[in-house]
Parts: C-alpha cells; sequence; structure tokens
C-alpha cells in the first residue's frame, strides 16, 4: 500500500521545486546558481527542473481550478523568496499544505491507485507545536499510561 507521505516525498515536493525554481529563474531574473543554493540542491538538479527532466510530478490536469490556486499560491511564495528572503522550506512546506486543502492529494491519489488515501493525521502538526486535536490524542494516551511513541 502507497500511503499519502510517499507520494508527497516522491511526486508533489519535487514537483514544488520544479515550478518553484523555473518561477525564480524565469519570472524573477534569479541566477540557476541561486536558486540551487536556496534550496540546497546541485546547480545540475536545478537546470534538470527547468528542462522538466526531474520533478514531473502527479498527474493533475491543468485546467482543473484547484490546480489553478495552487500555481497562483506557488506564484506568491516564489514572490516572498524572490522578493522579500524568505525561506524556501518555509514556502514549501505552506505549499504542500496548500496542496493538501485544495484536494489535490486526494485527486493525485486516486488517479495513481484507483482508490481515496487512508486517513491519517497528515496536517495536524501546527508550525510551532502540536496542533489541539493531536494534544488531545497524546494526553488521553499519557493518562492512560499507554507509551507513547
Amino acid at each position: 500500500m502507497k500511503i499519502p507521505c510517499e507520494m508527497i516525498v516522491w511526486s508533489v515536493l519535487p514537483m514544488i521545486r520544479r515550478e518553484m525554481a523555473s518561477e525564480l529563474v524565469l519570472v524573477h531574473g534569479m541566477p540557476q546558481a541561486e536558486v540551487a543554493r536556496r534550496f540546497g540542491v546541485t546547480d545540475a538538479a536545478v537546470s534538470q527542473y527547468l528542462r522538466r527532466k526531474r520533478g514531473s510530478g502527479p498527474a493533475l490536469a491543468e485546467e482543473d481550478e484547484a490546480f489553478a490556486q495552487f500555481m497562483e499560491r506557488l506564484r506568491e511564495s516564489a514572490g516572498r523568496i524572490a522578493d522579500q528572503g524568505s525561506d524556501p522550506a518555509v514556502e514549501m512546506c505552506r505549499l504542500c499544505g496548500t496542496f493538501k486543502r485544495l484536494g489535490l492529494l486526494d485527486k493525485a491519489y486516486l488517479s495513481q491507485t484507483g482508490s481515496l488515501p487512508p486517513k491519517s493525521l497528515c496536517g495536524t502538526v501546527k508550525r510551532f507545536g502540536v496542533s489541539t486535536r493531536m494534544r488531545r490524542l497524546f494526553s488521553s494516551k499519557v493518562r492512560s499510561s499507554a507509551p507513547v511513541i
């Protein structure tokens, strides 16, 4: 069974990097070497993103309204990186969350596996800690003296 997190790691994040690299180089005029430095990848990796040799991503219809919204958020993130020096890791996490919230992960998972993804705790971790739902879950386990892994 493929879990949604695998799809994110192997397909979604590389697609986000590819689109972000294209936006930074082609729209914002950032040199490939600078994009590579900020992303923590090689210049060759950025070159491959730009030539679409890397980061093919999940098969989604470009005319899909949710995908169009996602791409708009990606352009905004690229602007924050280029103009405000935002951390690409923060922007990638923001975009990954947006991908999930817009239902694109469900669509991508369905197109690859033929079924909807299993329910998971994905998306419950907040930026500076654990969500209320997770706190309740873990505190109830601690009270019942069950070991928390």
